[in-house]
């Protein structure tokens, strides 16, 4: 049965569980990342797939240099608004 599948979630999560790993200051509980990636997906946007082919084709031009660039800015933001008002 097919799937609908958001691939910029999945790229947005990935993305920040990255930045998690490495970065020191920021909260890594799940609201803080849940709220993080909302964000950035609110001002991101949706990648939406249906067939295995549909995603490959979505996923390569996801790696596209300005697009990893806007997922980048926005998970910043997200960062940013989470970190002055965490809501846990």
């Amino acid at each position: 049965m097919p799937v609908l599948t958001n691939l910029m979630e999945e790229t947005v999560l990935k993305v920040l569980d990255e930045i998690l790993e490495k970065e020191k200051n920021i909260c890594k509980c799940e609201q803080c990342r849940l709220d993080i990636a909302a964000i950035a997906l609110n001002n991101l946007p949706p990648r939406y797939v249906v067939t295995s082919k549909g995603a490959s084709y979505a996923r390569a031009d996801l790696l596209e240099m300005q697009k990893y660039i806007d997922i980048m800015g926005a998970i910043s933001k997200g960062i940013k608004l989470v970190k002055e008002h965490p809501r846990h």
